[in-house]
């Protein structure tokens, strides 16, 4: 008989409690899995709800294409109507923001911001343009 020397520490083959097992499947001391969930039930508990971030977004998006079109004389009307759906759908995605049920604050607050905007923008060059062609009709 030759003398051979110990092995290396580790996990012994044998289960929790002595019986035959596979060693990487025994728990650690102090570490507990909790109790089995019932059947049919998810281990992993109730699914959690997504943020809802399409308003303000869409507040962001009317907001940014209203402004752009504020800018042309004949087509800011159209710019106008998004102006007011910006700051329609800007407010209420900054709404459900401050309520935690959305995570796009700063999209909110950029489409109530950029609809006010282009509501203001197209009376302001409406009045440069009407003015500028009165001015020009009267001489």
């Amino acid at each position: 008989m030759t003398n051979m020397p110990p092995g290396p520490p580790g996990p012994s083959p044998q289960g929790p409690q002595g019986t035959p097992g596979d060693p990487y499947q025994q728990q650690q001391p102090g570490y507990s899995m909790g109790p089995a969930p019932a059947p049919g039930q998810s281990p992993y508990g109730p699914p959690q709800q997504l943020p809802q971030n399409g308003l303000g977004t869409a507040g962001l998006v009317c907001g940014v294409i209203g402004l752009a079109l504020a800018w042309i004389p004949f087509i800011a009307f159209f710019g106008w109507v998004l102006g007011i759906l910006g700051i329609i759908f800007g407010s209420i995605g900054l709404a459900k923001a401050n309520k935690g049920e959305a995570t796009n604050k700063g999209m909110a607050i950029g489409g109530l911001a950029t609809g006010i905007l282009a509501l203001v923008l197209p009376c302001v060059v409406g009045m440069i343009f009407w003015g500028g062609m009165a001015g020009t009709m009267s001489m």
